[in-house]
């Protein structure tokens, strides 16, 4: 359903004065104070201000299953939900794309190896509640910061393709000192496979004898991450 639905005429809806009130606790730094389906609520009042928001902050929390699901969805995802459209869909994305860059500060800023907690923070809150599966590179110089963040591949909803000859051609191009891995287990399970493990080796012995190091391979699941480094697998 378009917002321009969404935003047909009204004389006014009685969540007028919750609006207002939600309004002053978020301006009084009282934000933490808010529940999930209120966030919500107040984001897409933003996009559709004749309306009342808060059936469908419910709605989209119960379909997606939680506030970090509703804010990391894909935007057609959004859009197919019963009262969206391409306005709210966008209020929403805003906040996720406003938010990595807040939490990608310190990754960005910093030698990676010295940030490695907003490291993990950054990727899961990116790629934690991805409905299929994506595998990135990050690019590190030799002091380990961060040159380039590539997505390499981008897969059905239970595998994605890495290629050992392309990331270490991609690395030689960029004259990347080291990688690290990482990619997403959309079923929430970071544990690796025994397919990511292979891979993860074929790249380490690959980039040994050209200088590139790994790092890590980091595999990012609702419940969490797995690190190969610390699983002691590289």
């Amino acid at each position: 359903m378009a917002d321009a639905i969404n935003q047909q005429n009204s004389k006014g809806h009685l969540g007028k004065g919750h609006r207002a009130r939600l309004r002053q606790r978020l301006l009084n730094g009282k934000s933490e104070a808010l529940l999930d389906h209120e966030l919500i609520e107040y984001l897409l009042a933003l996009a559709i201000p004749r309306r009342d928001t808060k059936p469908l902050a419910k709605l989209l929390l119960s379909q997606f299953g939680g506030l970090s699901a509703v804010l990391t969805a894909d935007g057609e995802s959004l859009k197919n939900v019963a009262g969206m459209g391409e306005s709210s869909a966008a209020a929403l994305k805003i906040v996720q794309a406003a938010s990595l860059r807040l939490i990608s500060e310190p990754v960005r800023e910093h030698p990676i190896l010295t940030s490695w907690q907003a490291l993990l923070d950054y990727l899961r809150a990116d790629m934690a509640h991805l409905v299929h599966e994506r595998v990135r590179v990050l690019h590190l110089n030799s002091k380990n910061h961060l040159i380039r963040d590539e997505l390499i591949s981008e897969g059905s909803i239970d595998q994605a393709a890495i290629h050992t000859r392309e990331v270490i051609k991609r690395a030689l191009e960029l004259g990347s000192a080291a990688i690290i891995l990482v990619h997403n287990h959309p079923s929430g399970h970071s544990s690796p496979s025994r397919q990511d493990i292979a891979i993860t080796k074929d790249i380490c012995d690959a980039g040994s004898k050209l200088g590139i190091a790994v790092h890590d391979h980091i595999i990012i699941g609702k419940d969490g991450h797995t690190s190969f480094r610390s699983q002691g697998l590289i």
